[in-house]
């Protein structure tokens, strides 16, 4: 039996009986090469530290620390605020400050998990305490942190870049802008709705143009970094990774000196979750690429490649069949797996036959990222339901309305490339 045939059906039983993700890899992986006899054990060190041997790879840790530094500096409150003063007085008011709430504070995370669990959790509680359906609460966090890994700056992103080198972080970073605008917008159009449904009434105090002024100026330092990040990176003055540490810095200045709300006691426990995160972060990236190393020294992804061509496929007609395939696989494995796995194999098909491959990038990226919302494996499930003590059946029944939103989108951002390819040209990136 061949090593990649021992490879995929020992990934599938380990997922069948509850390994973790990244540990199933590892150990699929390690099952393959014993059983297959044709490589020594070694390959599975070598390879897992190779895929976490890479410059552009630093940025990862950097960014996560950056958003624990905005998160310990009041950032969520002031972002609630300075949502909450635009739309919290309309009709679902609380459910749009969720939306726009969570969509700012993607541009600093660039985690959906990040984003449900801490500003998420404190958005359910708010609602909650506003007449909303705990359940409904749930469901809306957890389809509006799916902005998390599309809003730059985004981990997966990241990752992406270093699976394909026909796209640069930046490029990505700045092709997420209009698509993350647009999963925001599907998300208000699904609280209106929802909202007159069941007469979600928002808060009768509309604020006064100073209180606007006021709350706007206080959070204008967390709106920047996102700004900070992407006009640096466009103007040469540093690297995606450069960046990364400029956004710790300015996290850093801005919750000790501009909000003074960041204590240097609370600056160790910052670091520790930070290094919590990054190493689960890391743990699935390195076992996917030794992962990934078996799939394509056993030449998987050449046949893959070939027999996909073979089928003569125009671009619409192999998205079609793309976006059913990577929509069944992220229900099973999560993004950054999903992603060092799959883009080496479908990235050179897609560029063979003509497809952008900036385009193709951010449809692989959402796809993935919507298996996080979906059953069994879905992350954000588990993490809002946690949160809201909701029965997971009940959020699921909740959740309808928002996955067809999200397939709507996913359809605009298939079959109108522009969405995705508009801004990297604009600006210049390539």
């Amino acid at each position: 039996m061949s090593a990649s045939l021992i490879l995929l059906i020992s990934v599938c039983v380990y997922l069948a009986i509850g390994v973790p993700v990244a540990f199933a890899l590892g150990l699929a992986t390690l099952t393959a090469l014993g059983l297959s006899g044709n490589f020594p054990l070694i390959v599975l060190l070598k390879e897992t530290f190779t895929g976490i041997d890479s410059f552009p790879l630093m940025a990862v840790p950097f960014f996560i620390l950056a958003a624990e530094l905005m998160s310990g500096g009041s950032l969520t409150e002031v972002l609630l605020k300075f949502a909450g003063q635009f739309v919290g007085h309309r009709r679902g008011g609380l459910g749009y400050t969720n939306v726009v709430s969570l969509t700012f504070f993607s541009g600093i995370s660039g985690s959906a998990l990040a984003d449900a669990a801490g500003p998420g959790s404190m958005l359910i509680r708010m609602m909650d305490k506003a007449g909303y359906s705990r359940a409904y609460a749930a469901a809306l966090t957890a389809s509006t942190a799916i902005v998390g890994p599309i809003i730059p700056p985004s981990i997966i992103m990241i990752i992406y870049a270093l699976a394909d080198d026909r796209v640069s972080v930046g490029s990505l970073f700045v092709a997420g802008i209009v698509p993350g605008i647009l999963i925001a917008l599907a998300m208000c159009v699904v609280n209106w709705q929802v909202s007159r449904q069941r007469n979600y009434r928002g808060d009768d105090a509309v604020p006064s143009g100073a209180e606007i002024l006021r709350t706007t100026w206080r959070a204008l330092p967390a709106i920047l970094l996102p700004v900070l990040i992407l006009g640096g990176m466009r103007a040469g003055w540093y690297t995606p990774t450069e960046a990364s540490v400029v956004a710790v810095f300015y996290a850093l200045l801005c919750g000790k000196y501009v909000y003074r709300t960041l204590t240097w006691r609370a600056v160790p426990d910052i670091l520790w979750r930070s290094a919590l995160l990054t190493a689960s972060v890391l743990i699935i990236i390195g076992m996917s690429a030794s992962f990934a190393w078996v799939l394509t020294i056993e030449g998987v992804p050449q046949f893959m490649a070939n027999w996909i061509s073979a089928q003569n496929l125009s671009p619409w007609a192999f998205l079609i069949v793309l976006n059913v395939f990577l929509l069944i696989f992220g229900i099973f494995i999560e993004p950054l797996p999903g992603i060092m796995v799959l883009v080496p194999i479908l990235a050179p098909v897609a560029a063979k036959i003509g497809i952008d491959p900036i385009h193709f990038a951010m449809v692989v990226i959402y796809n993935l990222t919507l298996g996080m919302i979906t059953p069994p494996v879905g992350g954000l499930l588990f993490v809002t339901s946690n949160v809201a003590r909701v029965p997971m059946v009940d959020l699921t029944r909740e959740l309808r309305p928002f996955l067809y939103a999200h397939g709507v989108v996913l359809v605009l951002l298939t079959f109108v490339p522009v969405l995705s390819t508009w801004a990297p040209r604009a600006l210049g990136f390539k």
